[in-house]
């Protein structure tokens, strides 16, 4: 049945907004946001008063007494007054700065249509003449998760995407309010950025609580960068510790954070590896012990009601585990997954313990969670595409994570943002409700980013999983990026080494105890069995691109699910040539090893095609500084490896296997050496090569 029109209220392109005198920063940040939306949706701009007498359209203030309202954190709603339908206009209240944050972008984005991550996902903005909104008194749920933030890790990306470094507001603020949007509240803003930066002051500003890498406990100076040459040993200069840590406290102590209690090493290592006096888990514990109560005293001397939380992270959490640290009851224990989004221990080199990382039952207090949608680990993660594992595995993670009790605080590696913005969209839903239907929610997901063939986008992100390239036993041993990257430079310099003879211990992970050439074997098998895989899925992708007459719309699916797929498919045919070529080259055919490692190179020269064609209008430069997976890298040792081959027959002249391969037979027995003394590019001969060797093709 169609809506009455006295139960809608009407808001023509022209409106005027009553905003209260006193809002915050943070708020106001908020307030700019919204006129910008509301340009952009209305085309039109909002007028502002502060005069209660005058007649609105739109309040905007906080809740008061009289209001009745819930009184907890971040509560905020929608309300409608006015006498008739001609003079009825809404309120958006919020009980604190937080609340009216979200009121705010909640009315952005149920009512101009502007989604948690429009500008990341280059979301198509539909333009309104007017606002027709239902006269239904709205009131905000209760999130089920208290602290919801992200963990700007690993962002070379950001750091590179803009000129200026560290990241000024250009960079940020998008990055903030996508958080926002999503719910959240909390955020450790950048991996060890200077602090001259404006990545902190921008967060709180917007209104975030801020939060600290586990490396850079409250946040404090690192004790090197602070005083250069002297021992980093809190057990020998704990003044000078203290000092770096009061000198956080005092910067921080006026503003929402939640503090990292933490003791690690310099170089985010464990501790002992510099003191080796710690040779016992007893003796390890009891300093972690002493250094956290000390520190959680410090805060609390400065600090009215603290909020304060542990990364059980690493050897912290085996240590914690085995009843060897003491924690103040009221601090919040955060368990991490592995990187591959299990919540197990994670792997340190080869050695793979998969130990369980939830609270037990008999493990009170509050608890969270660090969890990775991206990750870097020089072996198998996603760091520049989406996450290889199901929205499923996901989803019974998170939630059996929220069952087991860590319901306090949940905290993602969000990366570079622009890669992931799925999975994180389907978190956003987890720490909101504790629990999401993964089909309902990728539907939901793709109406609002893609215009039109809704059920083949869908599919293309169901099936992504299934095209990810399985190397382990465990349903997370999924190859993300570095895994066609960080193994093979590895491989690349263990064979110009002249190490051959001897596995290496870098591939153990993968591979086992095994023979070099049966590490080489092992990836030339998992890429060969991947290879098809991943084409099928671009074969799809392709088919659906062809059916997309709008060029934006075919953008966004190349920007959002085809560079996912180019980037595995030509780093896993990349990987596999080179694997090729080390076999070649092993046998004594180094004219089709040297075809073997071009044909490598080429490959892999497709993937940095990918990142720049993706660096299209306002993402221009944004893959500048990949830096982690670098693909650039690998190009580069792929390079070097195939100048190494053309040195083993066709030096010094290179002009020999031009001549024994290519040259016609008519002319090898009369032709004058001095006019054939232009030797062949690389890449010319190893193009001729190829179509001479492509019965090996």
């Amino acid at each position: 049945m169609e809506e009455s029109k006295e139960s809608q209220l009407r808001l023509s392109r022209e409106i005027r907004i009553r905003v209260s005198e006193s809002l915050s920063l943070s708020v106001e940040h908020a307030l700019r946001i919204l006129l910008r939306d509301w340009s952009n949706v209305m085309q039109a701009f909002p007028s502002l008063t502060t005069q209660a007498e005058e007649a609105v359209d739109l309040v905007i203030r906080y809740a008061r007494a009289e209001d009745g309202w819930e009184n907890r954190p971040e509560a905020y709603g929608f309300r409608f007054r006015g006498a008739d339908c001609q003079q009825t206009h809404m309120e958006i209240i919020g009980v604190d700065d937080l609340g009216l944050i979200y009121g705010i972008l909640e009315f952005s984005r149920r009512y101009l249509g502007i989604d948690p991550f429009w500008f990341w996902a280059d979301q198509p903005i539909n333009k309104l003449p007017e606002l027709i909104i239902p006269i239904e008194d709205y009131n905000s749920p209760l999130p089920v998760i208290r602290f919801r933030g992200w963990f700007v890790n690993d962002e070379v990306n950001l750091i590179g995407w803009k000129e200026p470094y560290p990241p000024s507001r250009e960079v940020w603020e998008p990055v903030f309010e996508a958080l926002l949007r999503c719910g959240g509240n909390m955020v450790i803003p950048g991996t060890d950025l200077p602090k001259s930066g404006v990545h902190a002051e921008v967060a709180a500003e917007m209104g975030l609580w801020v939060t600290h890498h586990h490396a850079e406990p409250l946040g404090a100076e690192m004790f090197l960068r602070a005083y250069p040459g002297r021992i980093a040993s809190y057990q020998q200069e704990p003044e000078l510790f203290e000092a770096l840590w009061q000198q956080a406290i005092d910067k921080q102590k006026d503003k929402n954070i939640v503090w990292v209690l933490s003791f690690r090493g310099q170089g985010d290592r464990p501790f002992w590896e510099n003191d080796p006096s710690f040779d016992t888990s007893e003796k390890r514990g009891a300093m972690i012990s002493r250094v956290v109560q000390r520190q959680y005293d410090m805060i609390g001397a400065s600090v009215e009601r603290p909020v304060c939380c542990v990364a059980l992270y690493g050897e912290i959490a085996e240590l914690y585990k085995g009843g060897y640290i003491d924690l103040p009851e009221d601090v919040i224990k955060i368990w991490a997954d592995n990187g591959y989004g299990k919540m197990v221990s994670r792997r340190h080199g080869s050695i793979n313990l998969r130990v369980p990382a939830l609270p037990e039952p008999r493990d009170t207090g509050k608890h969270g969670i660090y969890y990775h949608v991206t990750f870097h680990d020089l072996q198998a993660s996603n760091h520049l595409t989406m996450f290889p594992g199901s929205a499923s595995f996901m989803k019974e993670e998170v939630e059996q994570a929220i069952k087991a009790g860590a319901n306090e605080y949940v905290l993602l590696n969000c990366g570079n943002i622009r890669p992931h913005v799925y999975m994180l969209d389907l978190i956003r839903e987890l720490w909101s409700k504790g629990m999401v239907d993964t089909r309902k929610h990728l539907n939901e997901f793709v109406c609002r980013y893609f215009p039109s063939h809704h059920e083949e986008i869908a599919e293309l992100y169901r099936s992504y999983t299934e095209a990810a390239i399985p190397y382990g036993p465990h349903g997370d041993d999924l190859a993300g990026d570095e895994f066609y990257h960080h193994p093979a430079r590895k491989i690349v310099g263990h064979w110009l080494q002249g190490k051959g003879q001897q596995s290496h211990r870098g591939l153990v992970w993968a591979t086992g105890e095994v023979p070099f050439i049966q590490q080489v074997s092992f990836f030339k098998k998992c890429c060969e069995e991947g290879l098809e895989g991943w084409n099928q899925w671009l074969h799809r992708c392709d088919e659906l691109l062809s059916k997309l007459n709008n060029a934006e719309d075919r953008q966004r699916v190349i920007d959002q699910l085809r560079f996912h797929g180019i980037l595995n498919r030509t780093g896993c045919e990349g990987f596999l040539w080179l694997c090729r070529a080390y076999e070649a080259y092993v046998e004594g055919q180094y004219p089709q090893a040297f075809v073997y490692a071009s044909q490598s190179m080429w490959c892999y020269q497709e993937g940095i095609q990918a990142l720049r064609e993706s660096e299209q209008g306002k993402w221009e430069n944004f893959y500048k500084a990949d830096w982690l997976t670098n693909i650039e890298s690998t190009v580069q040792n792929v390079d070097t490896l195939r100048r190494f081959l053309r040195m083993h027959g066709d030096s010094p002249d290179f002009f020999l296997w031009y001549k024994e391969f290519l040259m016609p037979e008519t002319e090898k027995h009369i032709y004058l050496e001095n006019t054939h003394r232009n030797p062949l590019s690389d890449d010319e001969l190893a193009a001729k090569l190829k179509r001479k060797f492509s019965e090996s093709f």
